[in-house]
């Protein structure tokens, strides 16, 4: 390049200055933008080390690499992507593309934690000169593949904003199905993006060229002028296109910089390499986006400025790796039209076949049809070792011609239509319609084709582009209605080429990923395919299948939901299935696997490792930490782990102020408590201490609790359930009962809920019979001013029986004196009331309602009317008041015939002392005519034993 005519681009600035002082009247900014556009590709042509201007997945931008690769045979190639991701690109020959080279870092140093996990991805597709660069030097002796671009590191140092997802793909494109999520949310190396960033020119050029989006007018307009030219006109195009944009950009000033800063990065590293290595610029290829290309920084060209200095990394660690992409989850990232990606790739197919020329595939590569690229790719490397077998171009021989002036007046070349090829998609999609439920039929077929030749008439085009064809298909066949989950814009795309999905080798895959393939062995399934599986395990029959069982609850635990889905069987604690059936779909979240890789060696470290994490987070509650110690041990069985995280749940407890999480701490720690007791010989340490912490944390809450309008009736009722559950064990502890006394005496509700929960808590402590319950509900009915918050109380009642089970037939009681004493006048008001109050605040208590009410009422309608109310029975008044006293006689005789089950009875009433003389008769009388009833029921169990 360096023997360019200094006036090759003379007559071009002529005519560019014409053309400004007659649309502008007069030389000016249009002028200056004109000129200077001339300027920057005059001074990229001139450049010693060759640039080659790309478009980030674009057919020709891949073909004009292709031809030129063979013609030039660079000895070094310099490309547009993450530094460190250069050890990654060797393993591309273990996968099938598109797939993405991803660098990852879950613990962030130096960047704010809410940016956390970090993730960059740089896609790569066949249909791309970034493939193509990458494949010709790996797998062509002698030749260096360098990266030049910022490391994944300073992506994120140079990014003043929290990292977002790329912009929005076009409005009219479907909704993204699962394959757009396969990059996540990261950031993406944008190598070669090519598109306008000035909004009005963007629209000018949509509307003067009459296309819908930004893909497909690069599709006409560029993709297919260049698809075949000749390496001079593509690469004077591109650049002019990248200086116009570049020219034409907003003053975003953050962004300037980023763009400027990433040049002076790629030029300084360039200028490195040459002089480390003492490499002839003249034999290096240097590959970058077309707006990079045309760049006006200090440090621009070999002979460039060395006043760039970069910065240091931060200390956070990342992890390398790839991960399967797909061409819907490009489009999204990057924000490409639905289809988009599909048809370059078809286009991709076409002008290899139009223009002859050999494609670089890396040998070995995955899905390779035939060894045949292979073949070229090793006559290309023979010819490279030969010098006499160098190819020259017009750029390396001499000057290097103006090719803008002729492509600029070159009217625009009509490609004949293709009747064949249109047809058979018009018959094609048609087809597809149907399967998916459309009545389509051959008068839509005709119809589709005549309209794709309409539509491409009011275009401007004497063929139909697959974008025509796309929206004659949607007026033709769609109709009111989309009949299935496609409509017909997506089973055009489907039909182009579709969506095609990625797929990491099992070479390529992180040691984690690995580990799991080879420990699922034993299940006889394609782990790798996508799509879901079944899996069945006998581990009865099988007892080696309990490590898979023990893999797969682990996978369900650790990655998305979907990828491990059990369907028989299930894992709780103290618990083992001896039979389980799992749907698998691991070849679909590859990703996810891959990425649990970044974290560690093993399944088991990383779930250790985020259990740890959850466990010490800084808002963890004593639920989520609860929720870790029954983690660790149904997963990992690892009672050190639990006894660690037991311990942190124990210093939660103690620094919680609030009684959100009670329900959940109390539903975990019967279900730890219950597991302990029937599996170990004495309880964990930890689990003594937590109840004993517990049971003082929640008597000390309790008053507050029952007064605050943020605490639910829900809350309190928990925490009374663990002071009440857990007495025993807490007492057995050192605890002290007379601190719960204090905590219930002090707690005056006003909400109506919790009153009638403070009621139950009286009454199992005793300080309230159920004769006083009772008799306080019955006077809440008599009120008519209460009546309509009756449902209210009723709804503390139902609470209550969490803490309190043994009041289940009061409730009932409770219900059904409502029913039968209230009009309906007043019933049926509160009565809607009533059944919402129940389902939102008791829905999980409501079974034990039914069983009770099953219990008492009747079960024949016919026996309803005769039926009575256990709570109403009163004495047989037939019987006389002597007949009563002589049963109670007969139960003193019993108790002098059993005096040792009497002094048990009076120890628990709390009448001590001794038996008085027979004259006086035993104590036993005295009791007997305190508490009759007592007597009576102890004496017919007696009897009946």
């Amino acid at each position: 390049m360096s023997g360019t005519d200094e006036s090759a681009f003379g007559a071009l600035r002529g005519q560019l200055q014409e053309a400004a002082q007659a649309f502008a009247d007069g030389p000016g900014a249009l002028e200056g933008i004109l000129l200077g556009i001339v300027d920057d590709v005059d001074r990229a042509v001139r450049e010693p080390l060759e640039i080659f201007p790309v478009c980030h997945h674009s057919p020709a931008s891949a073909t004009a690499m292709a031809r030129r690769l063979r013609e030039k045979r660079p000895k070094v190639v310099y490309l547009e992507l993450c530094e460190d991701m250069a050890p990654l690109l060797t393993e591309l020959r273990n996968c099938r593309l598109p797939v993405a080279v991803q660098a990852f870092a879950t613990e962030t140093e130096g960047f704010p934690a809410e940016w956390a996990p970090l993730s960059v991805v740089a896609p790569i597709t066949e249909a791309s000169a970034e493939y193509q660069a990458i494949a010709y030097a790996l797998d062509t002796p002698g030749v260096e593949l360098v990266l030049v671009d910022r490391s994944s590191d300073h992506v994120y140092q140079w990014d003043e904003r929290a990292p977002q997802a790329a912009a929005a793909a076009d409005p009219d494109a479907p909704p993204a199905e699962e394959e757009a999520a396969l990059h996540g949310d990261a950031v993406g190396v944008e190598i070669g993006d090519l598109r306008p960033r000035f909004a009005e020119l963007e629209e000018h050029l949509l509307r003067h060229g009459r296309v819908r989006h930004w893909s497909e007018w690069w599709h006409q307009y560029v993709e297919l002028p260049l698809g075949d030219s000749d390496h001079d006109t593509y690469r004077q195009v591109m650049l002019l296109i990248g200086s116009l944009f570049r020219r034409l950009a907003p003053g975003d000033e953050h962004r300037v910089r980023v763009d400027e800063d990433r040049e002076r990065y790629m030029w300084t590293r360039m200028r490195e390499h040459l002089t480390a290595t003492g490499t002839d610029p003249a034999d290096c290829l240097y590959v970058c986006g077309a707006f990079h290309a045309a760049s006006r920084v200090a440090e621009f060209g070999v002979r460039g400025a060395d006043t760039f200095e970069i910065g240091p990394r931060t200390a956070t660690k990342w992890q390398h790796g790839l991960i399967p992409s797909s061409h819907a989850a490009i489009e999204a990232q990057f924000g490409l039209a639905a289809g988009s990606v599909s048809i370059a790739a078809t286009v991709w197919a076409k002008n290899l076949r139009r223009t002859k020329v050999q494609p670089f595939r890396l040998a070995g590569q995955n899905g390779a049809k035939s060894g045949r690229a292979t073949k070229a790719v090793a006559a290309a490397a023979q010819a490279a070792q030969d010098p006499t077998g160098s190819v020259a171009s017009s750029g390396e021989s001499g000057a290097a011609a103006d090719r803008l002036s002729g492509f600029l007046r070159r009217p625009p070349v009509l490609d004949p239509l293709d009747e064949a090829e249109l047809l058979g998609w018009s018959v094609e999609i048609v087809r597809a319609a149907r399967r998916n439920g459309y009545l389509a039929s051959t008068a839509d077929a005709i119809a589709v084709f005549e309209t794709s030749i309409l539509l491409a008439g009011m275009r401007d085009r004497a063929k139909p582009t697959p974008y025509d064809f796309q929206d004659a298909a949607v007026t033709c066949i769609e109709k009111d209605s989309v009949p299935g989950r496609r409509d017909v814009r997506r089973l055009v795309e489907i039909m182009m080429g579709g969506d095609r999905i990625g797929q990491v080798g099992y070479d390529a895959l992180p040691p984690l990923a690995r580990d799991v393939h080879d420990r699922l062995k034993p299940l006889a399934l394609r782990l790798e395919q996508r799509g879901v599986q079944r899996a069945l395990l006998d581990i009865a029959s099988r007892p080696e299948l309990e490590r898979c069982s023990d893999v797969l609850w682990m996978l369900r635990r650790l990655l998305p939901q979907g990828a491990a889905r059990p369907i028989m069987g299930e894992r709780r604690l103290g618990e083992r299935s001896i039979q389980e059936s799992w749907d698998l779909a691991l070849g679909t979240h590859q990703r996810a696997l891959i990425e649990l890789g970044y974290e560690g060696i093993s399944i088991e470290q990383v779930l250790e490792q985020r259990l740890r994490r959850t466990a010490y987070a800084p808002r963890a509650t004593t639920a989520t930490v609860l929720e870790t110690v029954e983690d660790a041990t149904l997963y990992l069985r690892s009672r050190r782990l639990a006894d660690e995280l037991g311990a942190r749940a124990l210093e939660t407890l103690a620094a919680e102020r609030s009684v959100d999480g009670a329900p959940e701490v109390l539903r975990r720690v019967r279900r730890l408590l219950a597991f302990y007791r029937t599996s170990e010989p004495v309880l964990p340490p930890w689990i003594e201490r937590f109840v004993k912490t517990g049971y003082a944390h929640y008597c000390t809450l309790l008053p507050t609790a029952f007064t605050d309008e943020d605490a639910g009736v829900r809350q309190v009722a928990a925490m009374l359930g663990f002071l009440f559950s857990m007495e025993s064990l807490a007492l057995s502890l050192g605890c002290d009962r007379t601190q719960l006394e204090l905590a219930v005496a002090q707690s005056h509700p006003e909400d109506p809920p919790k009153t009638a929960l403070l009621w139950a808590a009286r009454t199992q402590l005793g300080h309230l019979t159920r004769a006083d319950l009772r008799a306080r509900c019955d006077e809440l009915l008599d009120n008519p001013l209460v009546v309509p918050a009756y449902p209210r109380y009723l709804s503390g009642f139902v609470q209550a029986l969490e803490p309190v089970p043994g009041l289940t037939d009061f409730v009932v009681e409770a219900v059904s004196n409502a029913f039968a004493r209230l009009p309906d006048p007043v019933l049926l008001p509160w009565l809607p009331t009533l059944i919402t109050t129940l389902r939102d605040g008791g829905g999980e208590l409501a079974p034990l309602l039914i069983r009770e009410a099953g219990r008492i009422f009747p079960g024949r309608l016919t026996a309803l009317d005769a039926w009575v109310p256990p709570w109403r029975e009163a004495p047989d008044p037939g019987v006389p008041a002597s007949a009563r006293r002589a049963e109670a006689g007969r139960g003193v005789a019993l108790l002098a015939a059993h005096p040792a089950a009497c002094d048990a009875v009076a120890g628990l009433l709390g009448c001590d002392g001794a038996w008085e003389t027979a004259a006086a008769g035993p104590r036993g009388a005295a009791l007997v005519d305190r508490h009759p009833d007592t007597a009576t029921a102890l004496a017919v169990l007696l009897a009946a034993g």
